[in-house]
């Protein structure tokens, strides 16, 4: 996956439940942006630039730190998407007006953009101090790419003496709704092609997991177990058992402190189901008593997540990512595949087993897909 974009964002509203309309803006932040690494104290700041005398509520601000895939006219649209949503109308006229939520993009990367629907960094950022200060709790070292200053430089050196109250309450960040804090290993499972490997990248991405990848695509077998299966796959089979096992050992015995759990884009079992598939009965036999020996005292994993997609779904999946080895498998392998897989988990009593059919679903490119799929994980 790419690298993602970091985004800092400013929140404000002085109309209503204050406070809610800035829970419901980061929810929805969270849902349709990316994830939300840092949320701000809350800042009671007074509403600036109103006419005198005119009746208006202080204002609650805040500011995120967001990781996104979008441009940065993509989240501005969105934010605006997002006002509106939450009830905020805007007016061409002059003059500033109370509003139920307002949101601007004050960093994008390092970037300076200028364009009809956003301008970035914030043009006023560094005359506001309560942007400032909120922004100065979760990114004081940021540096302003055209004034060369950080954070708690423009802080510091703001003309602006507004009497800027530090609230005692906290937003919830939504990351907090999932489930993954419960677990230390979770394994996702799929036929080829399922999106797997993509799944849990995102979720190592955004839980803070240390991230475990089968290490197939080096198996210099495979190709020419594609082009000839019966000759080589006694071969392929009894590679892949000695990869995953000297794999999964170091990985599961590395701890990383830094990383709150593990996720896989693979299980051990994966090698019976294949090789009951690919393996004469009397070869499956003796595979699977050397699977045995080598992996009883392999840790299992706390959750078994299983990706269903239909034959369909996965040719197209695999014709988009375009291995030259996987262009000719048959739809008939597949659906053994799929079918193993469904067989072996009905059994399994050792397991936390979640199967999703994610056939109509595209976790990779749209979010509420993959928000879904997260849901599914943790229902």
């Amino acid at each position: 996956m790419d690298q993602p974009h970091l985004v800092y964002i400013a929140l404000g509203s002085n109309k209503g439940d204050r406070l809610k309309h800035l829970q419901d803006a980061i929810d929805l932040i969270f849902k349709t942006i990316g994830k939300i690494n840092i949320i701000a104290r809350v800042y009671n700041t007074p509403a600036l630039g109103f006419e005198t005398g005119s009746a208006t509520e202080d204002f609650l601000n805040t500011c995120v730190f967001v990781e996104t895939q979008f441009s940065a006219e993509q989240v501005m649209r969105k934010l605006l998407a997002i006002e509106t949503r939450l009830g905020r109308t805007r007016h061409s006229g002059a003059g500033y007006e109370s509003r139920t939520i307002d949101l601007d993009v004050i960093f994008y990367d390092d970037e300076i953009i200028t364009s009809e629907l956003i301008t970035v960094p914030h043009p006023q950022m560094h005359n506001r101090k309560f942007v400032l200060q909120p922004l100065n709790d979760i990114a004081s070292k940021v540096v302003h790419p055209k004034f060369e200053k950080s954070v708690v430089e423009l802080l510091e050196g703001c003309e602006d003496d507004s009497n800027i109250e530090a609230m005692n309450i906290w937003l919830k960040n939504p990351m907090k709704n999932y489930c993954f804090g419960n677990y230390n290993y979770i394994a996702i499972e799929g036929n080829i092609g399922a999106g797997k490997t993509s799944l849990a990248h995102q979720i190592s991405n955004e839980f803070n997991a240390k991230l475990i990848l089968e290490r197939f695509a080096d198996n210099p077998f495979l190709p020419k177990f594609y082009e000839e299966p019966q000759r080589y796959a006694f071969t392929l089979e009894m590679s892949f058992l000695a990869d995953r096992y000297q794999q999964i050992s170091d990985d599961l015995s590395q701890l990383d402190l830094f990383k709150d759990f593990m996720v896989s884009d693979y299980d051990i079992y994966k090698s019976l189901i294949f090789s009951k598939i690919t393996l004469p009965e009397d070869e499956f036999r003796l595979y699977r008593k050397l699977f045995y020996l080598m992996y009883k005292d392999i840790t299992k994993p706390d959750l078994y997540v299983y990706l269903y997609q239909n034959t369909e779904r996965l040719q197209a999946n695999i014709k988009k990512r375009g291995r030259d080895y996987e262009q000719n498998i048959e739809n008939s392998y597949l659906e053994k595949i799929n079918a193993g897989y469904l067989e072996f988990l009905k059994n399994q009593t050792e397991f936390n087993v979640k199967i999703i059919d994610i056939s109509d679903r595209d976790f990779v490119e749209n979010r509420q897909d993959y928000l879904w799929v997260l849901g599914e994980i943790c229902r």
